[in-house]
Protein backbone atom coordinates (compact mmCIF):
# COMPACT_ATOMS: atom_id res chain seq x y z
CA UNK A 1 0.00 0.00 0.00
CA UNK A 2 1.42 3.55 -1.07
CA UNK A 3 -0.11 5.04 2.27
CA UNK A 4 2.44 2.88 4.92
CA UNK A 5 5.45 4.22 2.24
CA UNK A 6 4.26 7.54 2.18
CA UNK A 7 4.17 7.57 6.25
CA UNK A 8 8.13 6.28 5.79
CA UNK A 9 8.14 8.82 3.52
CA UNK A 10 7.21 11.36 6.13
CA UNK A 11 9.27 10.19 9.45
CA UNK A 12 12.36 10.35 6.87
CA UNK A 13 11.46 14.05 6.59
CA UNK A 14 10.97 14.55 10.45
CA UNK A 15 14.44 12.80 10.81
CA UNK A 16 16.28 14.87 9.12
CA UNK A 17 14.85 17.85 10.07
CA UNK A 18 15.44 16.81 13.76
CA UNK A 19 18.66 15.64 13.08
CA UNK A 20 20.15 18.49 11.07
CA UNK A 21 18.24 21.38 12.46
CA UNK A 22 17.30 21.28 16.51
CA UNK A 23 16.41 25.08 15.98
CA UNK A 24 14.40 24.38 13.25
CA UNK A 25 12.90 20.95 14.69
CA UNK A 26 12.11 23.23 17.94
CA UNK A 27 10.00 26.06 16.24
CA UNK A 28 8.19 23.45 13.85
CA UNK A 29 6.87 21.51 16.75
CA UNK A 30 4.98 24.69 17.67
CA UNK A 31 2.81 24.83 14.66
CA UNK A 32 -0.20 23.36 14.68
CA UNK A 33 0.01 19.39 13.79
CA UNK A 34 -2.29 19.49 11.11
CA UNK A 35 0.59 21.42 9.27
CA UNK A 36 3.86 20.05 10.83
CA UNK A 37 4.57 17.03 8.83
CA UNK A 38 4.32 19.39 5.35
CA UNK A 39 6.86 21.54 6.95
CA UNK A 40 9.05 18.61 7.54
CA UNK A 41 8.21 17.56 4.16
CA UNK A 42 9.61 21.23 2.59
CA UNK A 43 12.83 20.93 5.15
CA UNK A 44 13.21 17.38 3.64
CA UNK A 45 13.76 18.23 0.71
CA UNK A 46 15.93 21.58 0.74
CA UNK A 47 18.14 20.33 3.31
CA UNK A 48 18.84 17.54 1.22
CA UNK A 49 19.67 19.57 -2.09
CA UNK A 50 21.63 21.76 0.63
CA UNK A 51 23.77 18.56 1.63
CA UNK A 52 24.66 17.64 -1.84
CA UNK A 53 26.36 21.41 -2.81
CA UNK A 54 28.20 21.45 1.00
CA UNK A 55 28.97 18.07 1.98
CA UNK A 56 29.62 15.88 0.09
CA UNK A 57 33.07 16.82 -1.52
CA UNK A 58 34.74 13.21 -2.13
CA UNK A 59 32.14 12.67 -4.38
CA UNK A 60 30.98 14.05 -7.95
CA UNK A 61 28.53 16.92 -6.94
CA UNK A 62 27.41 18.04 -10.28
CA UNK A 63 26.47 14.37 -11.07
CA UNK A 64 24.82 13.96 -7.79
CA UNK A 65 23.17 17.28 -7.90
CA UNK A 66 22.05 16.64 -11.58
CA UNK A 67 20.46 12.85 -10.69
CA UNK A 68 18.90 14.84 -7.56
CA UNK A 69 16.64 17.16 -10.01
CA UNK A 70 16.28 14.88 -12.55
CA UNK A 71 14.66 12.46 -9.82
CA UNK A 72 12.71 15.96 -8.50
CA UNK A 73 11.14 16.22 -11.86
CA UNK A 74 9.95 12.88 -11.98
CA UNK A 75 8.55 12.87 -8.42
CA UNK A 76 6.46 16.20 -9.31
CA UNK A 77 5.29 14.65 -12.52
CA UNK A 78 3.73 11.41 -11.28
CA UNK A 79 3.49 11.97 -7.65
CA UNK A 80 5.83 9.34 -6.53
CA UNK A 81 9.26 8.50 -5.83
CA UNK A 82 11.17 6.12 -4.61
CA UNK A 83 13.60 8.38 -2.67
CA UNK A 84 11.45 9.00 0.62
CA UNK A 85 12.50 12.74 0.83
CA UNK A 86 11.36 13.78 -2.56
CA UNK A 87 7.94 11.65 -2.48
CA UNK A 88 6.92 13.47 0.84
CA UNK A 89 7.95 16.69 -0.57
CA UNK A 90 5.81 15.87 -4.04
CA UNK A 91 3.39 14.82 -1.64
CA UNK A 92 3.33 18.42 0.00
CA UNK A 93 3.79 20.02 -3.60
CA UNK A 94 0.71 18.57 -4.94
CA UNK A 95 -0.97 19.41 -1.61
CA UNK A 96 -0.94 23.11 -1.82
CA UNK A 97 -0.62 23.60 -5.18
CA UNK A 98 3.34 24.92 -4.79
CA UNK A 99 4.51 27.39 -7.24
CA UNK A 100 6.71 25.22 -9.75
CA UNK A 101 8.59 28.61 -10.27
CA UNK A 102 9.35 28.83 -6.67
CA UNK A 103 11.26 25.21 -6.78
CA UNK A 104 12.78 26.17 -9.89
CA UNK A 105 14.28 29.08 -8.20
CA UNK A 106 15.79 27.72 -5.16
CA UNK A 107 17.27 24.60 -7.46
CA UNK A 108 18.85 27.25 -9.42
CA UNK A 109 20.53 29.19 -6.27
CA UNK A 110 21.68 25.76 -5.30
CA UNK A 111 23.72 25.05 -8.33
CA UNK A 112 24.77 28.40 -8.34
CA UNK A 113 26.92 27.24 -5.17
CA UNK A 114 28.65 24.18 -7.02
CA UNK A 115 30.58 26.75 -8.97
CA UNK A 116 30.40 30.25 -8.15
CA UNK A 117 32.12 31.50 -5.28
CA UNK A 118 31.59 35.23 -5.02
CA UNK A 119 28.63 37.77 -5.37
CA UNK A 120 30.13 41.25 -6.19
CA UNK A 121 27.02 42.82 -7.04
CA UNK A 122 23.39 43.66 -5.34
CA UNK A 123 21.79 41.80 -7.95
CA UNK A 124 23.98 38.77 -7.72
CA UNK A 125 23.52 38.59 -3.74
CA UNK A 126 19.62 39.21 -3.74
CA UNK A 127 19.15 36.73 -6.76
CA UNK A 128 21.08 34.67 -4.47
CA UNK A 129 18.95 34.97 -1.58
CA UNK A 130 16.11 35.07 -3.22
CA UNK A 131 16.35 31.51 -4.95
CA UNK A 132 18.21 29.89 -1.43
CA UNK A 133 15.89 31.31 1.29
CA UNK A 134 13.20 33.84 0.09
CA UNK A 135 10.95 30.94 -2.39
CA UNK A 136 11.58 28.27 0.92
CA UNK A 137 9.89 31.08 3.02
CA UNK A 138 7.01 31.07 0.06
CA UNK A 139 6.41 27.55 -0.22
CA UNK A 140 5.68 27.52 4.02
CA UNK A 141 3.69 30.61 3.78
CA UNK A 142 1.45 28.95 1.51
CA UNK A 143 1.34 25.45 3.74
CA UNK A 144 0.45 28.20 6.62
CA UNK A 145 -2.09 29.81 4.62
CA UNK A 146 -4.00 26.77 3.03
CA UNK A 147 -3.92 27.75 -0.39
CA UNK A 148 -5.18 30.43 0.16
CA UNK A 149 -4.58 32.99 -2.34
CA UNK A 150 -5.65 36.24 -1.21
CA UNK A 151 -3.79 35.57 1.98
CA UNK A 152 -0.47 34.17 0.61
CA UNK A 153 -0.61 37.32 -1.86
CA UNK A 154 -1.03 39.94 1.28
CA UNK A 155 1.87 38.20 3.01
CA UNK A 156 4.13 37.22 0.02
CA UNK A 157 6.37 40.07 0.61
CA UNK A 158 6.61 40.00 4.67
CA UNK A 159 7.37 35.93 4.07
CA UNK A 160 10.10 37.22 1.67
CA UNK A 161 11.81 39.23 3.96
CA UNK A 162 11.62 37.13 6.91
CA UNK A 163 12.97 34.29 4.79
CA UNK A 164 15.90 37.28 3.94
CA UNK A 165 16.72 37.63 7.44
CA UNK A 166 17.30 34.12 8.36
CA UNK A 167 19.52 33.90 5.46
CA UNK A 168 21.96 36.87 5.98
CA UNK A 169 22.16 35.51 9.39
CA UNK A 170 23.01 32.00 8.34
CA UNK A 171 25.92 33.91 6.15
CA UNK A 172 26.87 35.99 9.26
CA UNK A 173 27.16 33.46 11.51
CA UNK A 174 28.97 30.80 8.91
CA UNK A 175 31.55 33.59 7.37
CA UNK A 176 34.32 30.68 8.50
CA UNK A 177 33.05 28.19 7.16
CA UNK A 178 31.90 29.48 3.70
CA UNK A 179 35.19 31.55 3.61
CA UNK A 180 38.01 28.89 4.86
CA UNK A 181 35.87 25.60 4.54
CA UNK A 182 33.80 26.17 0.51
CA UNK A 183 36.14 29.31 -0.75
CA UNK A 184 32.62 31.37 -0.85
CA UNK A 185 31.88 34.94 -0.25
CA UNK A 186 27.98 35.77 -0.41
CA UNK A 187 28.46 39.68 0.84
CA UNK A 188 28.94 41.93 -1.53
CA UNK A 189 31.89 44.74 -1.99
CA UNK A 190 32.85 42.93 1.73
CA UNK A 191 36.73 42.05 2.34
CA UNK A 192 36.11 38.98 4.79
CA UNK A 193 39.75 38.97 5.24
CA UNK A 194 39.50 42.00 7.22
CA UNK A 195 36.49 42.38 7.95
CA UNK A 196 35.73 45.62 10.10
CA UNK A 197 33.19 47.42 12.84
CA UNK A 198 31.53 49.60 9.83
CA UNK A 199 30.98 46.65 7.27
CA UNK A 200 29.43 44.29 9.36
CA UNK A 201 27.12 46.89 11.31
CA UNK A 202 25.92 47.60 7.72
CA UNK A 203 25.03 43.89 7.31
CA UNK A 204 23.33 43.84 10.31
CA UNK A 205 21.46 46.95 9.91
CA UNK A 206 19.68 45.02 6.82
CA UNK A 207 19.81 42.55 8.86
CA UNK A 208 17.51 44.24 11.24
CA UNK A 209 14.95 46.16 8.33
CA UNK A 210 14.46 42.31 7.11
CA UNK A 211 13.39 41.39 10.62
CA UNK A 212 10.95 44.16 11.31
CA UNK A 213 9.39 43.71 8.19
CA UNK A 214 8.93 40.08 8.91
CA UNK A 215 7.56 40.39 12.16
CA UNK A 216 4.59 42.26 11.02
CA UNK A 217 3.76 39.62 8.65
CA UNK A 218 4.43 36.79 11.53
CA UNK A 219 1.75 38.58 13.39
CA UNK A 220 -0.68 38.49 10.47
CA UNK A 221 -0.50 34.65 10.15
CA UNK A 222 -3.35 32.09 10.95
CA UNK A 223 -3.49 30.31 14.13
CA UNK A 224 -1.81 27.33 13.33
CA UNK A 225 1.52 28.72 11.99
CA UNK A 226 1.93 32.03 14.66
CA UNK A 227 3.85 30.59 17.26
CA UNK A 228 6.08 28.54 15.82
CA UNK A 229 7.23 30.82 12.95
CA UNK A 230 7.09 33.42 16.08
CA UNK A 231 9.66 31.10 17.52
CA UNK A 232 12.19 30.47 14.69
CA UNK A 233 12.18 34.54 14.66
CA UNK A 234 12.88 34.64 18.26
CA UNK A 235 15.67 32.13 17.71
CA UNK A 236 17.50 34.49 14.80
CA UNK A 237 16.91 37.55 16.79
CA UNK A 238 18.70 36.29 19.34
CA UNK A 239 21.42 34.59 17.20
CA UNK A 240 21.92 38.14 15.47
CA UNK A 241 22.19 39.83 18.69
CA UNK A 242 25.10 37.61 20.24
CA UNK A 243 26.42 38.49 16.64
CA UNK A 244 26.12 41.77 17.13
CA UNK A 245 28.03 41.82 20.19
CA UNK A 246 31.01 40.15 18.92
CA UNK A 247 34.24 42.07 17.44
CA UNK A 248 34.16 41.62 13.30
CA UNK A 249 37.22 39.50 13.32
CA UNK A 250 36.27 36.61 15.75
CA UNK A 251 32.79 36.51 13.55
CA UNK A 252 35.67 35.12 10.78
CA UNK A 253 37.42 33.12 13.05
CA UNK A 254 34.97 31.23 14.95
CA UNK A 255 30.65 29.94 14.89
CA UNK A 256 28.45 31.68 17.38
CA UNK A 257 25.24 29.90 18.37
CA UNK A 258 22.79 30.12 20.92
CA UNK A 259 22.93 27.33 23.91
CA UNK A 260 20.33 24.40 24.29
CA UNK A 261 19.51 26.25 27.55
CA UNK A 262 19.36 29.71 25.83
CA UNK A 263 16.72 28.12 23.19
CA UNK A 264 13.74 26.87 26.21
CA UNK A 265 14.55 29.89 27.96
CA UNK A 266 13.51 31.68 24.24
CA UNK A 267 11.01 29.38 23.76
CA UNK A 268 9.02 29.90 27.33
CA UNK A 269 9.60 33.57 27.16
CA UNK A 270 7.78 33.26 23.49
CA UNK A 271 4.97 31.11 24.97
CA UNK A 272 4.22 34.08 27.05
CA UNK A 273 3.69 36.81 24.93
CA UNK A 274 2.02 34.46 22.20
CA UNK A 275 -1.04 33.56 25.30
CA UNK A 276 -1.05 37.30 26.25
CA UNK A 277 -1.81 38.21 22.49
CA UNK A 278 1.77 40.27 22.23
CA UNK A 279 2.27 38.83 18.66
Amino acid sequence: MKSLFDTVSFNSSKLVTKTYSTSFSLATKMLYESIRGDIYNIYGFVRFADEIVDSFHTFNKVELFNRFTEDLELALQNKISLNPILNSFQHTYHKYNIDKDLVDAFMSSMRLDLHKTTYLTEEEYKAYIYGSADVVGLMCLQVFVSGNHTKYNELKDTAMSLGSAFQKVNFLRDLKADFEGLDRTYFPNTDLKNLNETSKQEIINDIEADFEKGLSGIKQLPIEAKFGVFMAYRYYSQLLKKLKKTPALKIKDSRIRVSNPKKIELLMRSYVKYQLNLI
